[in-house]
């Protein structure tokens, strides 16, 4: 497995290599000595949760408001594509994003601390994501930002069959960006 560093400041990819034989194949999709010596604090690590997505369907651009959480992303079941938005006043990739396809075929992975926005659209069929967080899930502090914002311009490759009821009446970033220092500020 190899890390690099992602697009946005901070994240970080993890690229395994699968091992392919006559039963189908053996990855290893994580490594606390590789994600370590890459400045994951794996400690902190301490919630899981697995959504299912059809085809088509976006979920996000989700953010907390009380100083975030990070997520290590990766999609067992299907493909995705990951998007992220840096909303850190403070950080040298403040309002870019980065897109990072995941999969089951290439096992990639992907680490997003805190202070990003985080969404995706199931690419296959069925596409089930895993996000292993490093706060417990704070339903009260969630906060959407509207996938299709113009001013973000993120390029969904699928048309959108689906979005959330929540997801669909988030409000564009503008209209949360005065608040972004109170929630984000002190983030590096």
């Amino acid at each position: 497995m190899k890390a690099s560093v992602g697009v946005l400041s901070g994240t970080l990819v993890f690229e395994p290599f699968p091992r392919r034989d006559e039963q189908g194949s053996v990855v290893c999709i994580f490594d606390a000595e590789i994600a370590f010596a890459a400045g994951m604090d794996l400690r902190q690590l301490v919630q899981e949760t697995q959504t299912r997505t059809m085809r088509g369907a976006i979920r996000g651009l989700h953010i907390r408001t009380d100083g975030g959480v990070g997520h290590l992303v990766h999609c067992p079941h299907g493909a995705v594509l990951d998007v992220a938005v840096d909303l850190r006043p403070t950080s040298p990739t403040y309002r870019l994003w980065m897109t990072v396809v995941l999969d089951d075929v290439d096992h990639r992975s992907v680490w997003l601390p805190a202070g990003l926005a985080h969404g995706y659209q199931a690419l296959t069929p069925t596409a089930d994501v895993c996000c292993r967080v490093n706060r417990i899930e704070r339903p009260e502090y969630e906060v959407t930002i509207r996938y299709d914002d113009p001013d973000l311009a993120i390029p969904w490759p699928l048309p959108v069959t689906n979005v959330s009821d929540r997801d669909a009446a988030a409000p564009a970033l503008a209209v949360v960006e005065p608040m972004l220092d109170d929630w984000f500020g002190a983030l590096q």
